[in-house]
This record gives structure tokens, C-alpha cells and sequence, in this order.
């Protein structure tokens, strides 16, 4: 039966090599013998003093390094990797398996929300763990996560772009941070509650912020959006996405208002998301007795969830099990590797380590 605890053995004696063979080497033995005007009781007092000095030192250096430690998380974001596999259970050749907040932190997040293409990804991306997985991250992962989502909240405030995104988010974030601390004790927490306050006051800090955000008016002494003809502000209408963006951007001029407000660019809008059967369950009708798109669109979108649209996500390899960014690729040994890719949305990210 293998032994469990503590290894049993001692580590041996200490030889020394002298002209009649090796013999054991005593401390203290010899000079003991010779001087012995030596004082063992000061000889002990030293020695404790050298144990505590020592054990002192060691206290130092693992505080000096756990110091380090945290201040270097904060800026590097702990791993900056291409691609990572994704290991589901042990085999004989991996033993392990990977999690979602070891993924979170190996992959690159921190510089995926400086491309514009990978922005809204990483912000929806946080938004689902926000609200259902925090609290299955390790202490590591969440630390990471914070970092990027204040390095995110600083982006926004610096740019002043895409700031409802990330009210959306620290909205969610703050709702479920309120939960857990209230029902602390039902609900495994990672961290001391302390901490978790104070972070619930930091997204309170920041919503503060985003609140009174105020966008200055850009002077631009070169063809605006309002210089442009009908036709192409109404093409650029109908390039939109979201039913947000338009009603904000028919806030701009009294033209721009007349064009967000034409019916068949909701109908596009509402056929774009939905299905036909949600279309059919969920008829808003106006007081003309004509089905009204816009009211519609809202509506369905609280019973259906949008499609997604990103400018770049993660793309996932079947026959290698690996995740990585579009971009950057991976060693595939397939033999016709982009048969073998896949776009991962949000949701599919998480869904790859529930096992």
C-alpha cells in the first residue's frame, strides 16, 4: 500500500571524504571536543537566533514574491496565448482537464478588446459569465476578469464609444453581485465576502462614471452624415444590426428620424432575427389595424434572444479539440483543416467546458 502522508525517510547523514575513506561528518562534534571553554548555552542562543532569522527571511521572500506576484497580474493579464486545448476528461496521454476560467485566462482577452472586430465579442462574452458562471471561476480567473472588465470601463470612458454595451454589462454584473452577497452562505463564493463588496462598490463607481459620460460635439469642417443624399443615409440605416442604434441614430437630425422610422426597415429588422413562428405568436398590431414592426421588435426581444453578429470570434477545431483566434491559427494535423473550423459564439465558449 503506498504511503499517503509525508515521506518517512530521513535525509541521511552527511559524509566527508578524508585519506582513510569517507566518514560521517558531525556538526559541532570536533570543536566541542577541542574547545571546551565553549559555552553550549550561548552556542544555543545563537543558533535560535539564526533559526528565527531565518525563518524571518523566509516570511520576506514569500511576501515579496506573492507582492510580485499581484502587481504583475494586474498589467500582463496572466497568460497571452494563440491557441489553447480543450480538454474535456484524463486520458493516458493528458491527465486533466481544462475549465473555463483556465481558458479565460490563457487566451488573449486583454488585447482582443483593443481590436474593434473583437470588442463587442469579449463584452458579451463577460456579460454570460456575469450572469451565470462567476461564480464557477477560480480566485485567478476572477481577478483576471475584473482586470479586463476595468480596462474595458476605461476604454469606453476614454473613447466614448459603445457606452450602453457596457452599462448592459455592469448592470447584470451589479444585479448578480447583489444575490450572492445577500444570500452569502447559500451560494459557494471564491474570496472573502469583503472583497466581493468591495468590488460590488467599484461597478457602482463605474456606472457612476458611464452615467455622466458626456459625449462633446465633434467639429468637422468636412462632409457629415447629414450631407449625404436620402438614398445612402437610408442604405446606411438599413446596414444596422440593432434596433437601438437606430433609434439613436434618428435622434441626430429630423431627416435621419424620418428614415428610422419607415416600417419596412423594422420588417427587415424583425425577419432578420426572428422566426417565422415567433413572428406569427407574438402580432403587434397599431390602431390603423397594420401589423407594427418597431413595437414588434421590442417586444419579441424580450421573449427571444437576437441573432448574434461579430466581426471576429473564437473559431474551434473538431478534429484537433483546439480553441484559438481566427487570426492567429494553430499546428492542425488535419488533413483538409478548414473543414475542421468553427465559429464559437459566447455562449458556445462557455457550453465547451460544461462536463
Amino acid at each position: 500500500m503506498p504511503f499517503l502522508g509525508q515521506d518517512w525517510r530521513s535525509p541521511g547523514w552527511s559524509w566527508i571524504k578524508t585519506e582513510d575513506g569517507w566518514k560521517r561528518f558531525e556538526f559541532f562534534s570536533h570543536d566541542i571536543q577541542d574547545n571546551s571553554d565553549i559555552d553550549l548555552e550561548e552556542l544555543q542562543v545563537e543558533n535560535k537566533e539564526n533559526l528565527f532569522s531565518a525563518e524571518d527571511c523566509k516570511i520576506e521572500a514569500k511576501k515579496r514574491k506573492k507582492d510580485h506576484f499581484n502587481n504583475n497580474t494586474k498589467s500582463q493579464f496572466f497568460f497571452q496565448e494563440k491557441w489553447i486545448y480543450v480538454q474535456k476528461e484524463s486520458t493516458r496521454e493528458r491527465h486533466g482537464y481544462c475549465t473555463l476560467g483556465e481558458a479565460f485566462n490563457r487566451l488573449d482577452f486583454s488585447s482582443a478588446i483593443q481590436d474593434v472586430r473583437r470588442f463587442n465579442y469579449v463584452v458579451k462574452l463577460l456579460q454570460l459569465i456575469a450572469k451565470s458562471q462567476l461564480t464557477s471561476l477560480s480566485g485567478a480567473a476572477q481577478k483576471n476578469y475584473f482586470n479586463i472588465l476595468e480596462k474595458i470601463v476605461r476604454k469606453v470612458l476614454d473613447d466614448q464609444q459603445n457606452p450602453r454595451l457596457i452599462k448592459d454589462l455592469l448592470q447584470d454584473l451589479g444585479s448578480t453581485l447583489c444575490i450572492l452577497i445577500r444570500e452569502v452562505g447559500k451560494s459557494v463564493l471564491v474570496g472573502n465576502i469583503n472583497i466581493w463588496i468591495c468590488r460590488l462598490e467599484t461597478i457602482l463607481n463605474w456606472q457612476q462614471q458611464l452615467n455622466n459620460l458626456q459625449i462633446p460635439k465633434q467639429v468637422n469642417n468636412g462632409v457629415t452624415l447629414s450631407d449625404l443624399p436620402l438614398h445612402m443615409q437610408n442604405n446606411i440605416l438599413y446596414k444596422f444590426s440593432d434596433g437601438w442604434d437606430i433609434v439613436n441614430l434618428g435622434q441626430v437630425t429630423s431627416t435621419l428620424h424620418m428614415l428610422s422610422e419607415d416600417r419596412q426597415l423594422w420588417k427587415k429588422l424583425c425577419h432578420y432575427h426572428f422566426a417565422e413562428k415567433q413572428l406569427c405568436r407574438h402580432l403587434v398590431l397599431s390602431e390603423k389595424g397594420l401589423v407594427d414592426w418597431k413595437l414588434m421588435y421590442f417586444t419579441l426581444q424580450k421573449y427571444f434572444p437576437k441573432k448574434e453578429q461579430y466581426g471576429d470570434t473564437l473559431q474551434f477545431c473538431r478534429h484537433c479539440s483546439i480553441l484559438f483566434w481566427k487570426d492567429s491559427g494553430h499546428p492542425c494535423t488535419a488533413n483538409d483543416p478548414g473543414n475542421c473550423f468553427m465559429s464559437v459564439s459566447p455562449q458556445q465558449f462557455i457550453d465547451l467546458f460544461k462536463f
